[in-house]
């Protein structure tokens, strides 16, 4: 399958590599493949520069978002939650329409410090925000409530006995995405519902992050038991 995926920061390239490694054909969007690739710096959250990653996965390749999100059949957001928006609207709603997008981003705002709050909630989602700017586009939300490595091995903590979540209203694009998400070694993969059903998953991130400063690490996740 060709994917896109949209963002280069640490969920893009877990995301990017991973496909890349199951024999996906991927591409990354940013806004400026030049620019991105000429920083040297770490960003704010200590991520190393983009060209670091690249030259250990040259098979990856970089484009501008409408270049990125024209060639892709499944289009992955892992953009922040607060450019999410803006960074589809530059990939472009004719490139972006009939397919699949897998929403990663969460509506965090950091203008008040950490820890962040929500720019959105209780009566809506980025999820949904971005289904009504996009109508065309079959929008599912997953991997939303772990950090980037498990999203993409989650076999790394507990043999992967913990759980995700999607939403979204397409049935046929929620079984493409689950698909997709279970070649990572997802086993417990809950349907919750339509895209409504984003407002719960958003919400978990709160008591996310403080878990992550309790536990002092983001290697955890939640395990729904039946």
């Amino acid at each position: 399958m060709k994917i896109s995926v949209l963002g280069t920061g640490a969920v893009g390239r877990a995301l990017a590599g991973r496909v890349a490694q199951l024999g996906h054909e991927v591409v990354i969007g940013t806004r400026d493949p030049q620019a991105t690739l000429a920083r040297t710096e770490s960003d704010a959250m200590g991520t190393p520069p983009f060209s670091a990653w690249h030259s250990d996965h040259p098979e990856v390749v970089l484009l501008p978002f409408a270049d990125a999100a024209a060639g892709g059949e499944l289009i992955v957001n892992a953009t922040s939650g607060g450019s999410s928006l803006d960074v589809l609207a530059l990939a472009g709603a004719e490139n972006l329409a009939g397919k699949v997008l897998i929403d990663i981003a969460n509506p965090l705002d950091f203008s008040a410090g950490f820890p962040p709050t929500l720019f959105v909630k209780d009566t809506d989602s980025l999820g949904e925000q971005i289904q009504r700017a996009f109508p065309d586009v079959k929008v599912v939300k997953t991997l939303n409530t772990l950090n980037a490595s498990l999203m993409v091995d989650p076999v790394k903590l507990a043999g992967a006995d913990h759980s995700i979540f999607v939403s979204g209203g397409d049935a046929e694009a929620k079984a493409v995405v689950t698909e997709l998400v279970r070649s990572f070694g997802w086993k417990d993969v809950i349907d919750l519902g339509d895209l409504s059903t984003a407002r719960g998953t958003e919400m978990l991130l709160p008591i996310w992050l403080r878990l992550m400063n309790a536990l002092g690490t983001p290697a955890f996740n939640f395990k729904i038991v039946r």
